[in-house]
């Protein structure tokens, strides 16, 4: 195998490194509390930081790309999450949380931003008539299935090792390591110059709907599934809360690689229709008279199995009409809008928790928001779709 066609795997690699370390400490923040005594709201800003870096991130990563090529992007990339773990694993007060947060999102921005489109071209590049769809999916699989795949790894050790707020990050740099030297002998693809300035494109607005509504609704289930464990259903397990995640976004996977052949019509269906099931067997789930861990979960894998279903369509809907220059920017004008998605409804939920509302409540509320969000970004999708796009991609 050449160190062509091998790049593209080890691209990926590194790009599943990264977006892990996004959501690595979801089932540690228990410990965060008990160690530093923080409050919800502190950990509502917490996420915050980490998500506002990586959306000025996504802002900026066409400029560097430009300058410095995808594998520059990911090189920069991988070297910041090793450097945010690191501040993780080192500084173990507050403010070693907050910096390592920051650090995280840079890094995310850069390798979310980037690393789709640097997948496109290598395995255009291996075989120049291949179809971009193959690569497409590989990369918005492993960005979905990644943020299952960090918590999974970050619980397990919390309840099987000691020093579980260390041992997790230098694990993570260690494997920092190895995508590092992959990448070290990835070829770059070039940053050829864009045809209009990054950003001067609009993202169709039934795509970004979709888009931010999908994110929104894993980003209600993935922030409270660890409050809910430990308060509604009293279960304190930390590879239980990290399988949990570990379940919606397999379940996103999933459900990408098994809708390569429908049309993108029905796969934009199925999707809304599966997290509006999840959403309404999320809110049963905690109001039952005695709640079901069961259902809870079942809600978790529809959620999310909907929530990668439209961000597979979205990404092919989008970057199926971009030109190869203006890929990056595309790309990462529809990360933004996801990863804001991703993120109102945690932010939200967790101050309407420090005001003293209770979970269930907080469920309920939160999630007939983001119930009307999905059903109108579904039916606007479905309404103006394209119809030269018979194909899910």
């Amino acid at each position: 195998m050449t160190v062509r066609r091998s790049g593209f795997w080890v691209v990926a690699f590194a790009f599943l490194v990264v977006m892990a370390f996004a959501t690595l400490p979801s089932p540690l923040y228990g410990l965060y509390r008990e160690r530093d005594g923080l409050s919800t709201l502190t950990i509502t800003i917490v996420y915050a930081i980490w998500a506002a870096s990586t959306i000025v991130a996504l802002i900026a990563v066409p400029f560097v790309a430009a300058r410095i090529g995808r594998r520059g992007v990911m090189f920069a990339a991988v070297v910041t999450m090793m450097a945010a773990a690191g501040v993780l694993a080192a500084w173990q007060a507050l403010p070693g949380l907050l910096i390592g947060r920051l650090l995280t999102g840079f890094a995310v921005g850069m390798a979310a931003g980037t690393a789709i489109t640097y997948l496109i071209e290598l395995s255009l590049r291996a075989d120049p008539n291949a179809s971009p769809v193959r690569a497409r999916t590989i990369g918005t699989s492993v960005n979905v299935g990644a943020l299952g795949l960090g918590p999974l790894v970050a619980g397990c050790l919390a309840a099987w090792v000691s020093h579980p707020l260390t041992v997790p990050y230098l694990v993570w740099i260690a494997l920092g390591a190895i995508a590092l030297a992959g990448l070290a002998l990835a070829p770059e693809t070039g940053a050829p110059a864009a045809a209009h300035s990054p950003f001067s494109f609009k993202l169709p607005a039934a795509a970004g709907a979709a888009g931010f509504a999908a994110f929104a609704a894993n980003g209600l289930f993935a922030g409270l599934s660890g409050l809910l464990l430990a308060t509604v259903f009293h279960h304190t397990s930390h590879a239980l809360a990290g399988a949990t995640l570990f379940i919606v976004f397999t379940a996103g996977v999933v459900s990408q690689l098994t809708t390569g052949t429908l049309r993108a019509s029905r796969v934009f269906a199925l999707g809304t229709i599966s997290m509006l099931v999840g959403l309404v067997l999320l809110v049963t789930s905690v109001h039952l008279s005695t709640p079901s861990l069961a259902l809870f979960l079942v809600s978790g894998g529809l959620i999310g199995a909907g929530a990668g279903a439209v961000f597979k369509g979205t990404a092919g809907l989008v970057l199926d009409g971009t030109s190869p220059e203006n890929r990056v920017a595309v790309t990462a004008e529809l990360l933004i809008v996801l990863f804001v998605g991703l993120s109102v409804p945690v932010i939200g939920a967790g101050i309407a928790l420090d005001q003293g509302a209770s979970a269930p409540n907080t469920v309920l509320g939160f999630a007939i928001l983001v119930a009307l969000g999905v059903a109108a970004a579904g039916w606007g999708l479905l309404g103006h779709r394209p119809r030269s796009s018979p194909q899910a991609a």
